[in-house]
């Protein structure tokens, strides 16, 4: 749950970094893009059925990573995605597998067990 609260905080941190670190354009656009992604997916995987979704912010994370040589972006900007990508690609391997199983979806109706109870 830590490195999802802490993917969260850097998905509040991308859309406000700009505007503290005061750098401009393509930077500050595909910041204030991500940055309510990042924070929207770590907010919803603190729960264990939704786990699954902290993968997204290693494929976010890599694009930050890349996105200084891709873009152009100036010293500030490209030190910011780096640090930033970086982390969350960390933070995505981090995380507790879940101990539960949820839901079972269409193949829950094939279990044998399921369908003795009817």
């Amino acid at each position: 749950m830590w490195a999802r609260t802490i993917s969260f905080v850097l998905g509040l941190w991308l859309m406000v970094g700009p505007a503290v670190l005061g750098y401009g354009d393509p930077a500050r656009t595909n910041d204030r893009i991500l940055g309510p992604i990042v924070a929207g997916l770590a907010f919803v995987a603190i729960w264990p059925v939704m786990r699954p979704l902290r993968w997204v912010d290693l494929l976010v994370g890599a694009w930050l990573f890349a996105a200084p040589w891709l873009l152009g972006y100036g010293t500030g900007p490209a030190i910011n995605s780096l640090v930033v990508g970086l982390l969350l690609m960390v933070l995505a391997m981090l995380g507790s597998k879940t101990s539960k199983r949820f839901g079972g979806g269409w193949a829950s109706l094939l279990d044998s067990d399921t369908h003795n109870r009817w």
